[in-house]
């Protein structure tokens, strides 16, 4: 690191959902490879206990040492972050910026369908844009097990925001991504910081958490390039640096299709089994 360059600090941050693929060690790799010495840490993003298990997340560890890599503990879970959550949730109902969301993902799409919409559903970050239907609800209307909503509209008028702008370190990076305030509430829309029976979002505890590990340095996936608006507009409201951004290539099957959790074809632990190296494996994904 240069004399006065700003500390290179990353995360890799999977959900124990499933093993892990060829998609997730080059992001583990980049992650690493762009930290500054002792300054890569590992998340595990479990806050989905439904869908989240023990074995998957020992079998994260088995495969990120075996790819040679370590990281800075004790790992930060958030299934233990519960009440930093509910204080940001608590912050932002008390600027009166959220809202109870009763719609079940079957109501939504009645509502983007409806004849006297009269276009096809606008696609942001999330899918369809939400078409308001809960936004007159206040909190003290919210029930156990409602989702809770950003009022975009109500959050950029309280910045007084006239562009949300980042930048990033590998795409165009003396270019700033810059997005209206006006295409934000049409493009992007009321997105949800708190998921029925969760207590949070992954918009919402990835802002909360990378404040609280310090990350200076995100490296993802280019697919989340456009959340990165989402993600500065919550770091504003809730008063929290925003961090430097790297949104990498994706990995892609023969067809040209992401990975995800159901490819376990390319499991990380098969390529073990096999007698694969991981320096061989590196290789094949350029490092």
């Amino acid at each position: 690191m240069a004399c006065g360059a700003e500390l290179n600090r990353t995360r890799f941050a999977p959900s124990p959902t499933g093993p892990l693929h060829l998609g997730h060690a080059f992001a583990a790799l980049t992650a690493a490879r762009l930290a500054d010495p002792g300054q890569f840490l590992l998340r595990i993003e479990d806050i989905d206990q439904s869908r989240c298990r023990p074995e998957y997340e020992t079998l994260i560890a088995e495969d990120l040492h075996w790819l040679g890599l370590d990281w800075l503990t004790p790992v930060m879970r958030q299934s233990e972050r519960r009440e930093a959550y509910q204080a940001a949730l608590d912050h932002l109902a008390a600027l009166d910026l959220i809202y109870p969301c009763k719609c079940r993902r079957a109501d939504i799409r009645a509502a983007l369908s409806a004849p006297q919409e009269g276009a096809e559903p606008q696609i942001g970050p999330d899918g369809p844009v939400y078409p308001g239907t809960c936004r007159h609800l206040q909190m003290r209307d919210a029930a156990p097990g409602d989702a809770l909503r950003l009022n975009s509209a109500r959050a950029l008028d309280y910045l007084g925001l006239t562009e949300i702008t980042f930048l990033d370190e590998n795409i165009a990076p003396d270019v700033p991504h810059s997005l209206s305030p006006q295409d934000f509430i049409t493009g992007v829309g009321d997105v949800v910081l708190s998921r029925r029976g969760m207590g949070t979002s992954y918009h919402l505890s990835v802002v909360v958490d990378d404040a609280a590990q310090k990350i200076t340095l995100v490296t993802r996936g280019k697919d989340l390039l456009d959340s990165t608006y989402i993600h500065v507009i919550v770091q504003k409201l809730l008063q929290l640096e925003t961090p430097r951004y790297h949104h990498h290539r994706l990995i892609r099957d023969d067809s040209g299709k992401r990975l995800a959790k159901r490819d376990d074809a390319r499991a990380l632990s098969l390529y073990r089994a096999d007698g694969m190296s991981a320096e061989a494996l590196r290789h094949s994904l350029g490092f």
